[in-house]
């Protein structure tokens, strides 16, 4: 008997050991990673409008099931079944679905969002109707306001509804008179063309005129012949298009532009309504992106009222969210500026006077929750712990003390409750693949509701780190390093450097695999390799001057940065100096290509993904923020005009394009392999037909399979 457990026990750690040297495929490194491989989560998780209970989706007796809970006790209650949805469906004569529903809470009137539609449920009569049919939610540029209005695009042109009754607000819509949809390339924080007023009873919206601007061809290969397909892309130092915004008063059917003036060339941003309807608030920003005005507008006559403000800036100012009144005083607002080097929260009242700035250190304000029920407390997320870390904190309204709410370590999301009191809380650490927590905001008090196991468990990993370097300057680089499986630091081993460098992106963080989506990383060290990864000057998060210090040079101090990173590498015994690749997507595309040109033999390979090869040919608003206007800055685009330096090409580089990019156009690479042509020096290319400027779907696998195969090559062991 004992020698019969002895056995079982040593079977079963034979099969323990076997497990832990799963290897990952390509397919779970860059399509699982989303599902199977991600780390357990609540699904749909989120407070019942109007309470303090939670409520998400789960297992009960092996059926899908959306279950309620609250901080108060561990009971978890069932609400409803997809058996019991679908029942109630087929009584009503609607389809049924195959899987449970997202639900959004609203008392007993709950909101089913599905293919066919959007239906309420019931919960006291247990009934279920139809609220919109999906032929209208599907239309371009769909948002429904608090008044039951509709408002959408169709043939180019803005139309509103309610109850039956379709109103065309627009006629002269084209592609070169844009309504409501994103405007100014979708910078300055805009993700819209349409903004209902607090009512819902008026509606704000964006009409673009791009007239002036080329037809620039985007060719859909996908059809026998290819077809041209014309967007609009307004390059660094061209005419800029004119916007205007209007509003059309639902009620009355009347149209009114805002009297926002001259010059034409213009960027109005950061769209707000008053809380009374009566106002419009724009940050008005002038083509040099170095002044902005705030200012109102009377949303009845469409008459400019006054600038409460002006921000100026020697380099660039970038206004990113719009002006937010204050629950329990209309006549104030919270403004969000980096006017001392940092993004803070600054209290103003109407006439434009500043009340008190309500944050401020050597940190950033990422994000603002809203208030508390009383409005006494304002939520809001922030890196004052770290620039690694972002955690949720309240601030008194009156007082200024402030409460940090999320106490563990790692990166936090959150989501308040309607009346400010609890909040739900996720968080990740490079160990702790997530903890979903329930925080008690006047105690501090949390309870831990999931704990999700190491996805990764049965598969080889490699170390990973977080570490800092010292910029030539003095700045904290912050670092990422994963070693290979079974590493050895006797041994030396081959490198990949993956980068991205520039503004509003952050690589390194403080949670799960070191803030990397995917497991590629991990991937690669299964295969032998380090990967090194910094966040340059010039990335978000680190404050204005760390971001600024790329102004009219692209790439000059991230080609610094990159090289105390190698310095640092080459330091280091068990790297192999002799086998490094190097790696970049868009703004990371054009650093790699940048860096290969001017320091040869550092990097035996480099992939660059659409890569930015000419600032002059890249969009206006972005490239002339950063590097201004190539007339006034004509050494700095010389400098990034990277088809004048491919002669110096001397390692392997693998240029990537997706053949539809409408961010980063083609032309920049097809303008790069020509160049390398003319030069005599070889280039590698691959194009994705089909894609963007993101290779998406399951064509990523293929993708990262390229990438990896031509690395393997020239620097695998």
């Amino acid at each position: 008997m004992k020698f019969i457990s002895s056995f079982v026990l040593a079977f079963i750690l034979f099969l323990s050991a076997s497990a832990q040297q799963k290897m990952l495929t390509m397919q779970d490194a860059m399509v699982n990673y989303r599902s199977t491989l991600a780390p357990q989560n609540l699904k749909g998780l989120q407070f019942i409008s109007g309470t303090n209970d939670y409520a998400y989706i789960t297992k009960v007796n092996g059926a899908d099931t959306w279950v309620t809970g609250n901080f108060s006790t561990d009971k978890i209650t069932p609400l409803v079944t997809l058996r019991e949805i679908n029942q109630i469906l087929a009584r009503s004569t609607y389809d049924t679905f195959k899987t449970l529903p997202p639900l959004t809470f609203d008392k007993e009137n709950w909101i089913l969002s599905m293919k066919g539609g959007k239906y309420q449920y019931n919960t006291n009569s247990k009934t279920i109707r139809l609220l919109r049919e999906n032929d209208y939610l599907q239309k371009q540029n769909f948002e429904e306001s608090k008044d039951g209005y509709l408002s959408y695009l169709q043939d180019n042109n803005l139309y509103v509804t309610k109850d039956g009754k379709t109103v065309q607000v627009t006629t002269d819509g084209s592609s070169d008179i844009v309504y409501a949809s994103s405007v100014h390339q979708s910078e300055f924080g805009i993700t819209k063309g349409t903004f209902w007023s607090s009512t819902g009873k008026h509606l704000a919206f964006y009409r673009m005129d791009q007239s002036m601007i080329p037809n620039y061809p985007i060719v859909d290969w996908s059809e026998v012949p290819a077809k041209n397909v014309n967007i609009k892309y307004p390059m660094a130092g061209d005419s800029s298009h004119h916007v205007t915004v209007a509003v059309y008063h639902a009620e009355t059917g009347r149209t009114v532009y805002l009297k926002t003036g001259r010059p034409a060339e213009q960027y109005l941003t950061n769209i707000a309504w008053s809380p009374d309807d009566k106002y419009v608030f724009i940050a008005v920003v002038n083509r040099e992106q170095n002044h902005m005005w705030l200012r109102q507008y009377d949303a009845s006559t469409g008459d400019y009222i006054k600038t409460l403000f002006e921000e100026t800036d020697d380099k660039y100012t970038e206004p990113l969210v719009p002006v937010l009144f204050l629950k329990n005083n209309p006549g104030q607002f919270i403004w969000q500026s980096r006017r001392d080097g940092w993004n803070h929260l600054y209290v103003y009242d109407l006439n434009g006077k500043l009340i008190k700035q309500l944050t401020k250190g050597t940190w950033e304000v990422t994000d603002v929750k809203g208030f508390d029920a009383t409005g006494e407390n304002l939520f809001y997320v922030s890196t004052e712990v770290s620039p690694l870390e972002k955690n949720l904190y309240m601030v008194n309204m009156k007082t200024g003390k402030t409460t940090r709410l999320t106490q563990a370590a790692g990166n936090h999301s959150n989501t308040v409750s309607d009346d400010g009191k609890y909040v739900l809380d996720n968080v990740s650490t490079p160990s702790n693949p997530r903890t979903v927590s329930v925080i008690d905001t006047k105690t501090n008090k949390s309870k831990t509701i999931l704990q999700a196991a190491d996805p990764l468990a049965d598969f080889a990993k490699g170390n990973m780190r977080l570490f800092t370097l010292k910029s030539t300057t003095g700045e904290d680089l912050y670092c990422r390093m994963f070693t290979p499986v079974n590493f050895d630091s006797t041994k030396k081993y081959p490198v990949v450097v993956y980068w991205y460098g520039g503004p509003h992106a952050q690589l390194i963080t403080n949670s799960w695999n070191g803030g990397t989506g995917d497991y590629w990383f991990q991937y690669l060290a299964e295969r032998g390799f380090i990967v090194f990864s910094l966040d340059t000057r010039g990335s978000a998060n680190r404050g204005k001057a760390f971001e600024q210090t790329i102004f009219r040079r692209a790439g000059d101090v991230q080609m610094q940065d990159l090289e105390t990173g190698i310095a640092y590498l080459e330091k280091q015994p068990y790297v192999n100096a002799d086998k490094m690749g190097l790696f970049g997507w868009s703004y990371g595309g054009f650093l790699t290509t940048d860096f290969v040109l001017n320091h040869p033999g550092v990097f035996k390979a480099a992939v660059a993904g659409g890569p930015v090869i000419d600032w002059r040919e890249y969009e206006i608003m972005y490239g002339e923020r950063y590097m201004d206007k190539p007339q006034e800055n004509p050494e700095g685009y010389a400098a990034t005009d990277l088809t004048k330096q491919a002669g110096k090409l001397k390692d392997k580089l693998l240029l990537i394009h997706g053949l539809q990019d409408p961010v980063v156009l083609q032309q920049h690479s097809v303008r790069f392999v020509k160049a390398a042509v003319d030069a005599g020096v070889q280039v590698d290319y691959m194009i994705y037909p089909g894609h963007e400027h993101n290779v998406l779907g399951k064509d990523r696998a293929h993708l990262y399979q390229k990438v990896t195969d031509y690395l393997m090559q020239y620097i695998g062991n």
